[in-house]
């Protein structure tokens, strides 16, 4: 029996399948890169990735001449583990081939997570499944949901040719989870014999004789395919939107330098600011509101300061994540308020450029970001010019799991 392997450190990667055209869901674009919530598709396929630490690599096959719909899709969200996109081909199967490629050409071995970029629902709970499923002994894992509704078999002529059990009957999710070397050697050797027609993974792993293990899917990981799946997942078929209000606070003292950041934006000033990052107290106070209004802790939770890693880090990078935590718990983002407290240097000659860069960062329309500037009227350390502070409040939307 194989040595039993400490599956924490085994490398993980996520490949997200992002080439069909998507011509059921009747749009005049592929449905992937079509808003939901005011956000693409497959920016909340992406989301849940990027918010789990232990992936880390994340891969995403586009299709020809989306290119520039992918671009947008993505601002704001590269905190290097995004690989480039990788073109895909005509087939669901070579696209995924042609990704598993793309990751060995970087020298990955380990888990892969294969994903339809059309399931935007998938959650935290789900991936971690997905994650723990592949073990020294399994290489090949879905999550499945039982059948509810009566299968019947037709013949060539239409009729009733068989009645399954239903009790043996599964519908397939995404993400699939294999172990890396199998599900690239298995696609190389269907492409080497001219197998195609694979409809998922796990079939080409059946066909090249891996036994495929399962897990239990989520209802809610729906599948978008028609419109009617839009419609539902705008709001007809999905859990109640309760709104959810956080609060942020942070402060900064000054120190020798010749800038100050401020709402993403690098501001030439006589003085700098002592802090671990880059020390932007508007960026860290909005963090804090929506990590807030997600029960999720504060900043120093996810990114605390005794790590070095954090050390002169862009804040950018912290409120992206936390937006990324609002998606991939199914929830929208309607509005970010931010006062900035400081005698100086001036707010209002950058404040749309702030505006601009609090937007891409959290992935939102700059019609939803406010940013407000006052002075302490000469009272308190902001008023001495000692430092300066912000105030943030977040509003978002969550769906209504505790009834």
């Amino acid at each position: 029996m194989p040595a039993e392997r400490d599956d924490t450190d085994t490398p993980v990667a996520a490949l997200v399948v992002a080439g069909g055209r998507g011509l059921r869901a009747g749009f005049d674009a592929p449905k992937q890169y079509r808003l939901l919530g005011g956000s693409p598709v497959l920016r909340q396929a992406l989301a849940p990735f990027l918010a789990t630490p232990r992936i880390g690599r994340i891969a995403v096959v586009i299709g020809a001449g989306d290119e520039a719909r992918y671009a947008d899709a993505v601002a704001g969200l590269d905190d290097g583990r995004l690989a480039p996109p990788t073109l895909g081909s005509a087939t669901r199967q070579d696209s995924v081939r042609l990704g598993l490629e793309a990751l060995q050409a970087e020298g990955f071995s380990g888990t892969v997570l294969v994903h339809d970029a059309a399931r935007p629902f998938l959650t935290g709970a789900l991936l971690g499944s997905a994650m723990a499923a592949i073990t020294a002994e399994t290489v090949a894992a879905i999550p499945v949901l039982p059948v509810t509704d009566t299968i019947k078999r037709l013949d060539e002529t239409g009729r009733i040719a068989e009645t399954p059990p239903r009790d043996r009957l599964v519908s397939v999710q995404t993400p699939q989870a294999f172990a890396f070397a199998a599900l690239l050697g298995a696609h190389r050797d269907a492409e080497a014999q001219g197998r195609a027609g694979f409809t998922d993974d796990a079939a080409l792993m059946e066909w090249a004789g891996h036994p495929v293990a399962t897990f239990a899917g989520e209802p809610a990981n729906m599948k978008l395919t028609h419109p009617e799946d839009f419609s539902r997942a705008e709001g007809g078929g999905s859990p109640a939107l309760v709104v959810r209000v956080g609060t942020g606070y942070d402060v900064h003292a000054f120190a020798e330098g010749d800038h100050v950041w401020l709402g993403g934006v690098r501001i030439a000033h006589d003085r700098g600011v002592l802090a671990h990052s880059d020390g932007d107290v508007a960026l860290h106070a909005l963090t804090d509101a929506l990590l807030g209004a997600l029960a999720e802790g504060d900043i120093g939770t996810h990114f605390p300061p005794s790590d070095p890693q954090w050390r002169g880090a862009a804040s950018h990078r912290f409120l992206a994540f936390a937006a990324e935590r609002v998606r991939a718990r199914g929830g929208l983002i309607d509005f970010l308020d931010v006062t900035i407290v400081c005698e100086a240097p001036k707010v209002g000659p950058h404040r749309e450029a702030m505006r601009e860069a609090i937007a891409a960062a959290a992935g939102v329309s700059i019609g939803k970001v406010a940013i407000k500037a006052t002075t302490s009227e000469r009272m308190g350390f902001t008023g001495r010019k000692e430092g300066l502070a912000a105030l943030a409040t977040a509003t978002l939307r969550l769906p209504d799991t505790e009834g």
